[in-house]
């Protein structure tokens, strides 16, 4: 397992990779049955006449697989991804059969003023389809323990 990253451990220009999770159709008709019920997510021959032209899926599906990447494979931020705001861009659609990759840069570390067991990294993670195309782009505060903040309990 890799060593888990505190705040102190993190600095600008820094990089982190994962990879890869292929989508099937039926894994993106899944995912909207549960959580995006629009017809260009769940049948793919109704899809054909949006603005896609087929199947495609949810934006919130590929956001959610990101965010699988992230914690599983990519940075291993100490006490877990904790979200603090983001802001989210899909340039491009996740069709059936595409292989996602995540690339995650740290922008920049802010140590809190008044909790100083915790601060702010701040990251932009793209997304990536098999072909190096952006399918996602999201600039992320995620709020990273100190190491000092180890011993007064958990970041939140």
């Amino acid at each position: 397992m890799t060593e888990e990253l505190f705040l102190e451990d993190l600095e600008a220009g820094q990089r982190f990779q994962a990879g890869e999770i292929r989508l099937a159709a039926e894994d993106i008709i899944r995912f909207a049955r549960d959580n995006d019920p629009q017809f260009f997510h769940l049948d793919p021959e109704a899809a054909k006449s949006s603005m896609f032209g087929g199947l495609v899926a949810s934006g919130w599906q590929t956001a959610a697989l990101s965010m699988r990447l992230l914690i599983e494979r990519g940075a291993p931020f100490a006490g877990g991804v904790i979200g603090a705001g983001c802001e989210i861009a899909w340039p491009r659609p996740v069709r059936p059969g595409d292989t996602l990759r995540i690339e995650c840069e740290i922008l920049k570390t802010t140590p809190s003023r008044s909790r100083p067991e915790r601060g702010i990294a701040l990251i932009k993670l793209v997304t990536y389809n098999q072909k190096d195309e952006p399918v996602l782009a999201m600039t992320a505060n995620v709020v990273v323990p100190t190491r000092s903040g180890l011993q007064s309990g958990p970041a939140v």
